[in-house]
């Protein structure tokens, strides 16, 4: 039974359908992790800063994103914010604008601790050689702390792309939602249809966060010795 479920696979046009859903979620996933790599940096700049109001608000916003689930600010920007002024934003457009937020957030406090981390010596050794504030973090700061923040933001990426697989609820034509749609036309004579098709979705998922989860264990293991 198993077996003969396979052929769902190779019908029609399925896989090439699941090919171009993949596509859209490694979109989605690639261009939120850019922006939030960016964002994130500044941001984690900012929650180093010794103003109170600054620190505060940046906390907020990080555990904004934290408490509330991912799913919850993608219904709340599709159908709420866009309702309530009346402008019309496609599903992934949405997506990558909270995805990007979220990474943003939780990027920013990779790097904040990883440059709270770093020795005291080094920011003051800076000044003593007359740095600049903006010279001390591109020469001295930021360059050791790369080493530090890299692994924790390996394992945001994968996180990131393991988490669009929600961009279904919102109408989005993802690898999930090509799956539901298959599964959908082909469960009456295919009962199988779900086990293969998502079997398949699994493999693909994992073909693209195990090896970062790997990279991201390897470089932390080997900085920490």
């Amino acid at each position: 039974m198993l077996s003969s479920g396979i052929n769902v696979l190779a019908e029609g046009s399925n896989m090439e359908r699941l090919l171009k859903g993949l596509l859209v979620t490694a979109q989605i996933a690639f261009v939120s992790i850019i922006i939030s790599s960016f964002l994130g940096i500044a941001f984690g700049l900012v929650m180093t800063t010794k103003s109170k109001v600054i620190r505060l608000l940046s906390r907020f916003y990080l555990e904004a994103f934290r408490i509330i689930p991912i799913l919850v600010w993608l219904f709340l920007v599709y159908f709420g914010i866009t309702n309530m002024f009346d402008i019309h934003l496609e599903g992934e457009i949405v997506a990558i604008l909270v995805f990007s937020l979220w990474g943003a957030a939780e990027m920013g406090d990779i790097v904040r601790g990883a440059l709270e981390s770093l020795p005291k010596h080094q920011q003051e050794s800076g000044k003593a050689l007359g740095l600049s504030l903006l010279q001390l973090y591109r020469f001295v700061l930021i360059p050791q702390a790369i080493r530090r923040m890299l692994p924790g933001a390996i394992n945001l990426s994968t996180r990131m792309v393991k988490t669009t697989s929600l961009v279904v609820m919102i109408g989005v034509i993802d690898i999930v939602k090509v799956g539901q749609q298959i599964i959908e036309v082909s469960s009456l004579k295919v009962p199988t249809a779900s086990f293969w098709i998502y079997g398949l979705i699994f493999v693909f998922y994992f073909i693209i966060c195990y090896p970062l989860s790997a990279f991201s264990k390897k470089l932390e293991t080997k900085w920490e010795s």
